[in-house]
């Protein structure tokens, strides 16, 4: 296939994804009983976001600076993350787009949906059926492509070492406030906040604030995502939480559905938000550059002198073509490995 066959199989699987396809939904609808953090409206969130880069526009520009126009006769593996749906189809494009043959090693929490958008990729171009395997185990590849966490990344390392690869370890993400937020802007964080149950690596995990900030406004502004409690397994982490928090006599803020605990620490537990309290807006840059390895993205009103890609409130789950994760650009190693 040429670089422009590709391209158009793409669109194809875009417009399919917003078609209402009474297969998709089924698909869709059924992924909940494999995994029960992918309910409906997570996947059709993903699926929908999915649709939005799959322009002929978006794809054209995103690949133009790139000699992908023959293809390779290189086997990319890709291990899959499962945390949130379809969180490895990025990678997937990136591949199949450059041209390479891709062996997928799907994550177990995530059977059907990617399955499935591969299986109709080969449908509206039978040519991709000898460019894409799903496989249990990786063999006979020239480089690979793992995402997981940091203990997975050492067992990654270790097997895949000697390969070209990139092996990408936690992330998460962080929202800056100013006190000077709207409504509406505090309800578009609520989305960054709680998209995909926050499981994400770009899910704001931790909040930073100026000091005396009033953290009842920020409740107030996420009130509408109260019925994420509804969901059993995201209260079961939530009431775990606030049990540790109130036997240890850990400081922490409660409106019901989420837990905000002062903590330095990036990384939160599931329906918990860390805080932390920034002096002047140079203390915050250089906390936020202290930070930049691991954050994959931070929320933001304001342009901050960072290092970290920045997005406005509500976008942290919109990711564009070029916004690569852990800020590593899979066409750049796709196109020095051809």
């Amino acid at each position: 296939m040429t670089k422009k066959q590709r391209i158009e199989a793409f669109v194809q699987l875009g417009k399919y994804l917003i078609s209402g396809n009474p297969h998709l939904r089924q698909i869709i609808e059924s992924a909940q009983y494999h995994n029960p953090w992918f309910t409906l409206p997570n996947v059709q969130k993903a699926v929908n976001a999915i649709a939005l880069n799959l322009s002929e526009d978006r794809l054209q520009k995103w690949l133009a600076p790139y000699p992908f126009d023959d293809e390779s006769n290189k086997t990319v593996g890709l291990v899959l993350a499962g945390n949130i749906p379809l969180v490895g189809f990025h990678d997937i494009l990136c591949v199949l787009c450059a041209g390479f043959n891709v062996q997928v090693k799907p994550a177990t929490d995530d059977p059907t949906v990617t399955a499935h958008l591969l299986e109709k990729l080969q449908d509206i171009n039978p040519a991709f059926a000898s460019e894409i395997r799903i496989t249990e185990r990786l063999k006979d590849f020239d480089m690979v492509i793992a995402t997981g966490n940091d203990n997975s990344a050492r067992y990654f390392t270790y097997y895949f070492g000697e390969k070209p690869h990139i092996i990408r370890k936690n992330r998460n993400s962080a929202a800056v406030l100013t006190g000077k937020e709207n409504a509406h802007d505090l309800q578009q964080l609520g989305n960054d906040v709680f998209d995909y149950f926050g499981l994400g690596c770009r899910s704001v995990s931790k909040l930073f604030v100026p000091q005396d900030y009033d953290i009842s406004v920020f409740f107030d502004g996420i009130s509408s995502f109260r019925d994420c409690i509804n969901h059993h397994k995201y209260a079961n982490n939530y009431d775990y939480n606030k049990s540790i928090y109130l036997i240890n006599g850990n400081p922490h803020f409660d409106n019901g559905f989420l837990l905000v605990k002062p903590d330095e620490r990036m990384a939160s537990p599931l329906g918990v938000l860390h805080l932390e309290e920034y002096r002047d807006a140079d203390s915050l840059t250089k906390r936020l550059n202290a930070l930049h390895d691991q954050l994959q993205c931070v929320v933001s009103s304001d342009q901050l002198a960072i290092a970290t890609p920045q997005v406005d409130f509500g976008q942290s789950q919109q990711p564009a073509l070029n916004d690569y994760a852990d800020g590593l650009n899979t066409l750049d190693f796709l196109a020095k490995h051809r």
